[in-house]
């Protein structure tokens, strides 16, 4: 499984070595390491307030070094991303269960199989819409028994929301404002205050629905710079 920068990942703490905290990743034979200052803001008093080996702990990847290190934090993460990211372990579970029933003994080799390249979630989503890798692993009958299982299920939605300030002093730049806002897709803007937006995606995929607001940001970001308009966004 594939892991990049700003990916809002599920971790489990392994052990801490004097303010320094190293995690497995979950789904990954990867570890990563978070130091004191990405752990809270603010002094912190104790460290095992936040974080106790064998914990479960949802990171943000803050980068990967070219000795391919992982740099995490703990503090960077939303309330509504940790939600986000635990459902999703849930139903990595949920898949794996109804793997092991359909497949039996050979459940945990697919399993194992799948992971290297990418979450079971994410592999088992798509397999839905082209089933073409998970017959070249299971066979059909039993990809037909898996899909017939997941169709039956009831379809998550995941919303990935941020705000932006979009402002100009120019006489016609609320017309240039309104043209650019309106050549935005697959995404919802809504009005908050004076040169202040929010911008909202959804998809099955959590990480699809993070990707594809990143690319409408940046699109936002150089029309924006191309009609000399003032654009901030911070990311959280």
């Amino acid at each position: 499984m594939e892991i990049e920068e700003g990916d809002i990942i599920l971790c489990t703490v392994d052990r801490i070595v004097g303010t320094g905290v190293f995690v497995k990743i979950e789904g990954t034979s990867k570890e990563g390491g978070i130091t004191l200052s990405e752990i809270a803001p603010g002094r912190i008093r104790n460290l095992r307030d936040y974080v106790v080996p064998k914990k479960k702990i949802v990171c943000k990847v803050l980068r990967i070094d070219s000795s391919e290190n992982i740099h995490l934090s703990l503090r960077r993460v939303t309330p509504k991303e940790i939600k986000e990211v635990k459902e999703k372990y849930q139903l990595e579970s949920s898949y794996q269960k109804m793997l092991k029933t359909v497949l039996g003994e050979i459940a945990e080799k697919i399993i194992a199989e799948i992971q290297k390249k990418e979450k079971l979630v994410d592999f088992l989503q798509a397999s839905k819409e082209d089933s073409k890798e998970l017959e070249k692993i299971v066979g059909k009958e039993q990809a037909k028994k898996i899909l017939d299982i997941l169709k039956n299920q009831k379809k998550k939605t995941y919303e990935i929301k941020k705000v932006f300030d979009l402002t100009t002093n120019q006489p016609n730049g609320l017309e240039l404002i309104k043209n650019i806002l309106k050549s935005v897709e697959k995404a919802e803007i809504k009005y908050i205050s004076a040169g202040k937006y929010s911008i909202k995606t959804k998809d099955a995929n959590i990480k699809n629905a993070d990707h594809q607001l990143k690319k409408i940001i940046d699109k936002i970001r150089k029309q924006a710079k191309t009609n000399k308009l003032d654009f901030d966004f911070k990311e959280k």
